[in-house]
C-alpha cells in the first residue's frame, strides 16, 4: 500500500508513546499522577498500534506468505528472545531465563502478530460484522480460562485480536473521517473523561488494559468479561480519539513512521538498563519533560540508519543495508585509488 502521512505520523506517535510508558513504568507504585499518566496512555497505545497492523495487513493470503511472515516475525522473535535472555543474565535482572515460547517483556507482539496474520485467514471469508463480534466474544470469554497467560502469548493474541481485525476492514476513507470537527470535539471529552476516571479511581489495576492475565488472577473470576468489554469500549474510543488528530501532513520525521518495528524490539535494552539501575525517577514536572525529551532520542537514535544497518540482519533476516554500505566504502576506496 502506498505509504500515507496521516499512518506514518500515528505510528511515530504511538511508538513514542510505548517507548515513554515503558520509561516511566517504575515510577507509577509512588506516584498517583505517573500512575493516571500511564494508565491512561495504556487504555490505547497499544490498541491503536495493533489497529494499524491490521490495517496494513489488507495484502495478506498471497502464495509463500505464511512463509515470509515466519522469516519477518517469528525468525526475529526467536533472535531477540535469546539476545534478551543473555541481556537479562548481564545486568542481573530476575527470573531471566524464559522459555522459548514464553515471550520476554515486549516480544509478545511479535508472536501475536503472526498469529493474528494467521487467524485473519478465517476472519476474513466471515462477514465483517460477524467476524468482529466473534473476535470479541472470543476475546471476552478467554479471561475465564484460568491457567491462560504469558505462554505462546496465547492471552494476548484473543484479547487484542479485535482490533486487528477491525483495522483489516476499514478503509482509508472510513480513517480519515475521524478527523471531522465533530469527532474531534467529542474526542477531546473522551479523552479528558478518561483520564479523570483513571485519577478518581486509584485501585483499578492496570493489568486490565495488558491482556495477559485472566479474570482469576486480575481477582475478578465471575464479572470480569464485563470489565473486559467495558476495557474494549474505552480502548475503541480513545484510539478513535487520539488518531482524529494525527496531522495527515509529511513532516521531518515522518519518514520514522516506517521503522517502528527497530526502535520496538531495540528499545527494550535502554529501557531495561534503565529500570535495573533505578535511574528512572521523577520528583517534578521537569523530570517528566526529560523523559519526554529521552524517549524522543531513543525513538530516533533507534531509527537511524547507522542503527538499521547494523541490525537488519537481526530484525529481517536480510544484509540489505550492509550490502549496500559496504558497496558504498569500496567505490568510494575505488575513486580515491
Amino acid at each position: 500500500m502506498k505509504r500515507d502521512a496521516i499512518f506514518d505520523n500515528a505510528k511515530i506517535l504511538l511508538i513514542f508513546l510505548v517507548v515513554f510508558g515503558h520509561m516511566i513504568q517504575p515510577t507509577t507504585n509512588e506516584s498517583s499522577g505517573m500512575y493516571t499518566l500511564y494508565t491512561w496512555i495504556y487504555t490505547f497505545h497499544m490498541p491503536a498500534f495493533i489497529f494499524l497492523a491490521g490495517f496494513f495487513a489488507k495484502g495478506s493470503g498471497n502464495k509463500n506468505y505464511i512463509f515470509k511472515l515466519a522469516k519477518k516475525l517469528i525468525l526475529p522473535y526467536l533472535i531477540f528472545q535469546t539476545i534478551y535472555t543473555v541481556f537479562f543474565l548481564f545486568i542481573g535482572k530476575n527470573e531471566w531465563l524464559n522459555a522459548p515460547f514464553t515471550p520476554h517483556w515486549s516480544l509478545w507482539f511479535l508472536f501475536s502478530l503472526f498469529c493474528w496474520h494467521i487467524l485473519l485467514a478465517v476472519f476474513k471469508r466471515i462477514p465483517p460484522m460477524v467476524g468482529i463480534t466473534l473476535s470479541i466474544v472470543i476475546g471476552v470469554s478467554v479471561g475465564y480460562v484460568t491457567d491462560i497467560g504469558h505462554d505462546f502469548s496465547l492471552s494476548r493474541t484473543f484479547v487484542f485480536f479485535p482490533f486487528f481485525l477491525i483495522g483489516y476492514w476499514l478503509t482509508k476513507e472510513q480513517v480519515k473521517s475521524w478527523r471531522r470537527p465533530a469527532v474531534r470535539t467529542a474526542s477531546v471529552g473522551i479523552m479528558a473523561a478518561v483520564a479523570v476516571f483513571i485519577a478518581l479511581a486509584p485501585e483499578f489495576d492496570s493489568g486490565w488494559l495488558l491482556g495477559s492475565k485472566s479474570y482469576e488472577t486480575l481477582g475478578a473470576p465471575e464479572i470480569g468479561g464485563v470489565y473486559r468489554f467495558g476495557v474494549y469500549v474505552i480502548a475503541a474510543l480513545m484510539s478513535m480519539s487520539l488518531l482524529s488528530w494525527v496531522p495527515n501532513k509529511h513532516y521531518s520525521f515522518t519518514a520514522l513512521g516506517g521503522q517502528t518495528l527497530y526502535v520496538y524490539l531495540l528499545h527494550g535494552f535502554i529501557v531495561q538498563l534503565f529500570r535495573q539501575m533505578e535511574w528512572v525517577q521523577v520528583n517534578n514536572v521537569i523530570d517528566i519533560a526529560l523523559y519526554l525529551v529521552l524517549s524522543g532520542v531513543i525513538v530516533y537514535l533507534l531509527s537511524t540508519s547507522t542503527i538499521r544497518t547494523l541490525t537488519q540482519p537481526f530484525i529481517e533476516g536480510r544484509a540489505q543495508l550492509l550490502r549496500k554500505q559496504w558497496a558504498q566504502i569500496n567505490n568510494d576506496s575505488y575513486r580515491m585509488n
